[in-house]
């Protein structure tokens, strides 16, 4: 399954800073069963690459795995990164638009699929 994914500048940006930092490869994207609403997203910089991943590169050798087992969940997503200031708190984070959510939690930290 080839997978349709758009990365912005601003997340390749923190992808690639994040990678250099941890002398990773690249970053993986997974999804794991937890919170309110049921899914979670889980990504992971990659210093051993799972053969299984789907494996895109982004730009200038950026690496962006693809959990295999998550794959018809990953595919057609969109990986934002934004720097929102709340109550003085300053959070720097992955943000990832699946047109497969039906919909989140309160908090945002998870999802759900009808």
């Amino acid at each position: 399954m080839q997978s349709n994914l758009n990365v912005t500048e601003a997340a390749i940006t923190y992808i690639k800073k994040k990678v250099s930092e941890a002398g990773g490869s690249g970053l993986r994207i997974s999804i794991k069963k937890t919170g309110c609403s049921g899914y979670s997203y889980l990504p992971s910089i990659v210093t051993t690459v799972n053969g299984l991943d789907t494996a895109i590169q982004i730009e200038d050798g950026v690496m962006i795995y693809l959990d295999s087992t998550w794959l018809h969940l990953l595919d057609d997503i969109e990986i934002d990164f934004i720097e929102d200031e709340k109550s003085g708190l300053k959070q720097k984070k992955l943000v990832f638009k699946n047109t497969k959510e039906s919909g989140r939690c309160g908090c945002g930290e998870s999802f759900h699929i009808e």
